[in-house]
């Protein structure tokens, strides 16, 4: 291989031994801090979260900048800081896979990477033309160098990369989903890109068309068989149109491997949840799949050992020394392993501040429910998300003139004054902005404005009565004092969240490492992280076929 193997540090994963010790010191450092890992911030104000975490860090990280708050979890620290403190933030940051984007062609020095032309990307956004390019080329590159005649694309979404491996390619490509509306448009929009290539085709070449499988796959048997079923009925000698076949649970379990059937290569560009470590399965037991890509996703999806009651394998733990050790994680954890330091990084000081804010509404929410609808508060109720809309009305109010953001609804900014006069802006302290007494009161007319909209939405998505503005008023009134502890507090378990999404991944390759000799695999940053947060690909291959780069 011309890749050097990810390495974080001390540690390294190009051994499964190796592999093993970076886990478990992971999960030594994360059961040292299970509190704040399980801790949800719906509850903060509720349980008093911030009492949980070190008084000194909590009140030294309440008057930090935002901007020193937001690089916390890349493992910035400042000198200032409490002793203990900094140790937490570099120690959580050595043990992280690094996510710096490596060129592809450290991987495969002949590996090409095809510019995505208008019209292949037509629907494109910036993040995915982005994907696609990269992942296409390591892709088409891993398939000839396996000797792999087609590739199977899992959770194909929208067909954007099977398309791009046949048309830009010539590719094979079988693009497997679960839903019958991507399968249609993937077809839909492989005709229309069909015609622009068929223009430009000389000599009678032969266009290759994405062939489109729509399936539910809960077993690796499933994903499997619809693979080998489809490329085995296919005729390379023709240019085929584009079929869509369906297949269920019920088609039969593989027993014997037809050595007639084309070998195969799974790619998925974020397949979800357990989509993703059903691929690692088939590639390792299916005989006809010769190599593997895979960008996994959506980890609070994954199902896992101790909170599922399913017959089939789960989605985490795989390695059997992860399973070994006993680490629980759980959704709420599994979710944190979705944030991105590169992500908060960029974000701004203002996005930062109503994300924070946004957190507090939520937070002051789920006391509203405690105290007024009870039985509805047990049930863990969801609100969706309303972070966005809150975002776009902000913006809105920004832009009203300053009558109209003196009244809101009838409630007046100047009663809310009145009832403030004694009460400190700790917010705007702890988070040094200069204000005049009458912008923080504006700012503090806004929040409540804004609190009284997301309390309305939310009891009106839970079925629940109205709550009048004096009692809402006197609950925010209540928290807000412990509303800049929101940010710190956030900013700590989001520190967490690569340890976490670095176990899964080292849990994904130790599967593949146990396997021996039969199997060489290894971690690749293939994105850019601050454009795409999951950019770390899974990249397998059997020795049986030739290496990558050899």
């Amino acid at each position: 291989m011309a890749a050097t193997p990810a390495s974080g540090g001390a540690y390294s994963c190009d051994t499964a031994a190796r592999t093993r010790e970076w886990m478990d010191a992971i999960a030594a450092f994360l059961q040292g801090h299970r509190p704040l890992l399980e801790a949800h911030v719906v509850n903060f104000f509720k349980d008093r979260l911030w009492e949980m975490v070190d008084a000194e860090w909590m009140e030294c990280l309440r008057r930090e900048p935002v901007e020193s708050l937001l690089k916390l979890p890349s493992g910035c620290v400042q000198e200032h800081w409490p002793r203990t403190l900094q140790e937490f933030v570099i120690n959580a940051r050595s043990l992280v896979l690094p996510r710096e984007q490596k060129p592809p062609q450290s991987l495969i020095p002949e590996l090409h990477v095809a510019s995505i032309g208008t019209v292949l990307a037509q629907g494109m956004n910036s993040k995915k033309k982005h994907e696609i390019e990269a992942l296409a080329g390591v892709v088409h590159a891993v398939a000839k160098s396996c000797g792999a005649k087609t590739v199977v694309d899992v959770g194909s979404g929208q067909g954007y990369l099977a398309q791009a491996l046949s048309f830009e390619y010539q590719l094979p490509v079988v693009a497997i989903d679960a839903s019958p509306h991507h399968a249609s448009v993937t077809n839909a929009r492989a005709e229309r890109i069909k015609k622009h290539y068929a223009a430009k085709c000389v000599d009678k070449q032969q266009l290759r068309v994405p062939r489109t499988v729509t399936c539910h796959v809960l077993s690796s048997d499933t994903l499997a068989m619809a693979a080998i079923t489809l490329d085995a009925c296919k005729d390379d000698h023709v240019e085929h149109a584009t079929e869509t076949k369906i297949f269920t649970e019920n088609y039969p379990q593989i027993q014997e491997p037809n050595h007639s059937i084309p070998s195969l290569i799974l790619a998925g560009l974020h397949a979800c949840g357990d989509l993703s470590v059903n691929m690692l399965r088939v590639f390792v037991s299916c005989e006809q799949v010769k190599a593997l890509v895979s960008v996994g996703c959506c980890y609070n999806l994954l199902s896992e050992d101790c909170y599922e009651d399913t017959d089939t394998c789960p989605g985490f733990p795989m390695s059997k020394a992860a399973k070994l050790s006993g680490l629980v994680l759980g959704k709420s954890i599994r979710d944190l392993a979705c944030q991105s330091a590169e992500r908060w990084r960029c974000l701004t000081k203002d996005i930062a501040l109503q994300n924070f804010d946004i957190h507090a509404f939520r937070a002051a929410f789920q006391m509203i429910l405690e105290k007024f609808f009870p039985e509805v508060s047990r049930l863990s109720p969801s609100i969706g998300r309303q972070g966005k809309a809150l975002r776009r009305q902000r913006l809105r109010k920004v832009m009203e003139s300053n009558m109209a953001m003196e009244k809101t609804d009838g409630f007046s900014c100047s009663t809310l004054m009145k009832q403030n006069v004694n009460t400190d802006d700790v917010h705007s302290s702890a988070y040094e902005v200069e204000t005049t007494p009458v912008d923080i009161h504006h700012d503090e007319c806004q929040k409540f404005a804004l609190l009284r909209d997301f309390t309305i939405s939310g009891l009106g998505r839970l079925g629940c009565g109205s709550v009048e503005d004096a009692t809402l008023l006197e609950i925010w009134k209540d928290v807000q004092p412990f509303a800049a502890y929101i940010g710190p507090f956030w900013c700590l378990r989001a520190a967490l969240g690569p340890l976490v999404e670095t176990y899964i991944l080292l849990d994904r390759l130790l599967f593949l490492q146990e396997q021996g000799d039969l199997v060489e695999a290894l971690l690749f940053p293939l994105f850019d992280p601050t454009m795409s947060p999951r950019n770390m690909a899974v990249i397998a291959w059997k020795l049986s076929a030739n290496p990558p780069g050899a």
